[in-house]
């Protein structure tokens, strides 16, 4: 699947490293205030706010009109 995932330190990764073992995969974290340990990740985000400002609830943009 994945050889490695690189996350930040959040309460929502605490159990990665475990979950990702019986993979054979590996999770690195990056420290803290540094986005630019996840170079792709930030990209991506930026994208993301391109189109779809902090806030909106991206279900509702799903649903349509």
């Amino acid at each position: 699947m994945f050889k490695s995932i690189t996350a930040d330190n959040g309460s929502e990764f605490a159990e990665l490293d475990e979950m990702l073992k019986e993979y054979g995969s590996k999770a690195y974290f990056t420290h803290p205030y540094s986005a630019f340990e996840r170079g792709t990740n930030e990209r991506h985000n930026g994208l993301v706010r391109r189109f779809i400002p902090r806030g909106c609830i991206i279900a509702d943009l799903l649903e349509g009109p």
